[in-house]
């Protein structure tokens, strides 16, 4: 999904604006639509083609993403990167080291669900190289 329309067109949480916020923890630019914060926090992000966040671990609560539109990859660390696709769910356990984004040719979105736990946080670590990131398919 190359173009920004089609992907659009083919969701049903709107795309939020560009993610300042967290823009030093990206390669590219994302956006950010948070659709709730109360009990749980589920965000709308969405990847422009080639954006990927850095290496990241969320403590103690761990994540889960709800692929809704594109094509992503999703990279546990020591592990093979996982193809992703609308439709498909990744649970993210606590301390585990790992990133997501786009492809390099497609837009790509999923929810980001935070699974709340006492004392959570997320730990932000290097970015994922342009040469771990060329060698996907």
């Amino acid at each position: 999904m190359n173009n920004l329309e089609e992907l659009k067109a083919g969701t049903v949480f709107p795309m939020g604006e560009e993610n300042k916020m967290f823009e030093k923890y990206f390669i590219g630019k994302s956006y950010l639509n948070m659709l709730t914060m109360e009990r749980i926090g589920i965000g709308n992000v969405t990847f422009e083609p080639g954006c990927r966040n850095n290496w990241h671990i969320h403590h103690k609560g761990g994540q889960v993403l709800l692929c809704t539109a594109g094509r992503g990859y999703y990279q546990e660390w020591g592990k093979e990167p996982q193809e992703l696709h609308a439709g498909d769910v990744v649970n993210i356990a606590p301390e585990v080291k790992h990133w997501h984004g786009a492809a390099p040719d497609s837009w790509f979105a999923h929810l980001a669900i935070e699974v709340p736990a006492e004392g959570a946080s997320n730990e932000w670590l290097e970015p994922v190289s342009d040469e771990e990131y060329r060698g996907l398919k």
